[in-house]
């Protein structure tokens, strides 16, 4: 928000800066509409487009880092354990003798060890 903020103030100090001048136009340089347009594109890359790219940026970066054993959420929610990786895809064991294979893109996350809890099955009574 500090980005719109210092935008608020350029422009003040533009229109009062116009103000000052002696024949200045009617409406000043904020009358302009491509003024405000230009404005509005610098908005929505600050707000849209570059926390996006850092997003996309971040998936990458995990995408790389992933090794054998790691513990995966998928994009559709499968949880499962990296049992191998190639160049584009990966082997996900999702349940005793079922390995799934995905492309890398579809992981989402990546678990830390010390969120997964050992659930030992309940003997029947």
């Amino acid at each position: 928000m500090t980005t719109i903020a210092s935008l608020a103030d350029i422009a003040t100090s533009i229109t009062l800066a116009q103000a000052a001048g002696p024949g200045a136009a009617p409406g000043g340089l904020l009358g302009n509409p491509l003024v405000f347009m230009v404005l509005m594109i610098v908005m929505m890359y600050f707000l849209l487009i570059r926390p996006q790219r850092k997003r996309q940026q971040e998936h990458e970066s995990l995408i790389k880092s992933l090794s054998v054993g790691d513990h995966v959420v998928m994009s559709g929610g499968e949880h499962g354990i990296v049992t191998s990786l190639h160049e584009k895809t990966l082997k996900v064991k999702i349940a005793d003798n079922v390995k799934v294979e995905y492309e890398r893109s579809s992981v989402g996350t990546v678990i830390k060890k010390s969120d997964i809890k050992d659930v030992t099955p309940e003997s029947a009574a």
